[in-house]
């Protein structure tokens, strides 16, 4: 079977990890803690592969055909 890199698939958004500093801003800017955001798993096929770690924030950037773009975060959650 042939090792498919599924985040090159056209159905999945683009994710991407935020640096601490763009933590930082995006908490101050909404007023929330990390607590306070959806969670996603270290194991999610989407981002295995952006050497992630348990409270890191993942961006994800959906196409969105009323909206044009919508943007949307997760913290990672210890599975």
């Amino acid at each position: 079977m042939k090792n498919t890199d599924i985040r090159k698939h056209i159905l999945v958004p683009e994710h991407s990890k935020l640096t601490k500093q763009e933590i930082q801003e995006l908490l101050e800017k909404y007023k929330i803690v990390l607590n306070d955001l959806p969670k996603i798993l270290p194991t999610d096929p989407a981002i295995e592969k952006l050497n992630i770690k348990a409270g890191d924030v993942i961006k994800i950037i959906r196409n969105s055909p009323t909206a044009g773009i919508s943007i949307y975060y997760r913290v990672v959650a210890n599975g």
